[in-house]
């Protein structure tokens, strides 16, 4: 299925380069495995055991804009929507988000159609830095929303957002974005956003920040 509707990358002969969001030269996602598994439980029982709190979930959203079989609304509607609704469930301010870890699977219409939805919601995109996982572990699937979400919390624990690799020349609208281009960097994180998207239009955004006494 995915051949057949050309959503994977063709660098057979170089896949460690393959992976490449937000990059010119990009042609489609390459296939991950892996699993992620995150444990929640309320603040009065966490604080009840004396857990160590490494970060607070304070919002979350779920969309469909059932646009097309595969690929997202080019103005990224559907996604934008789910920012703003995750936001608002969480009572944050656009302007308090300072880290998106992006769906970004690197394909041509899905990485500007992010990008796009990300500017209708967050517009003080200076203080923002934006990773890309799939660069690093390609895009595994169902598992890959509770992976990316663990990437944040551990940005968040770590003070460090993992670079975004092979980006090499940088499309256009990410331009006045820093995507942690190659190196990582060190990063005081207000409130982080999680977007995992998927055929057919589904949308979710989740949202964590620093744990605060």
């Amino acid at each position: 299925g995915f051949v057949a509707c050309r959503a994977l990358s063709q660098r057979c002969d170089e896949p460690q380069r393959a992976s490449r969001p937000w990059d010119k030269n990009r042609d489609g996602f390459v296939m991950g495995e892996g699993a992620g598994v995150l444990v929640m439980e309320s603040l009065e029982h966490a604080m009840a055991r004396g857990a160590n709190i490494i970060a607070e979930y304070v919002g979350g959203a779920v969309t469909c804009d059932a646009h097309h079989m595969t690929d997202p609304h080019p103005d990224g509607l559907g996604v934008s929507t789910c920012i703003k609704l995750a936001l608002e469930d969480g009572g944050v301010d656009p302007d308090a988000v300072n880290y998106i870890n992006a769906h970004a699977t690197s394909t041509l219409v899905g990485d500007i159609a992010e990008v796009k939805a990300i500017k209708k919601v967050l517009t003080n995109t200076g203080n923002i830095k934006m990773n890309a996982t799939k660069s690093m572990i390609g895009h595994c699937l169902g598992a890959a929303g509770g992976m990316e979400a663990i990437a944040t919390i551990q940005a968040i624990r770590t003070g460090w957002v993992h670079p975004t690799i092979n980006h090499e020349d940088p499309i256009d609208e990410v331009q006045d974005i820093n995507v942690v281009p190659n190196m990582k960097q060190e990063h005081n994180i207000n409130v982080g956003i999680s977007n995992s998207f998927g055929f057919g239009g589904h949308n979710s955004v989740v949202a964590f920040a620093p744990f605060k006494a």
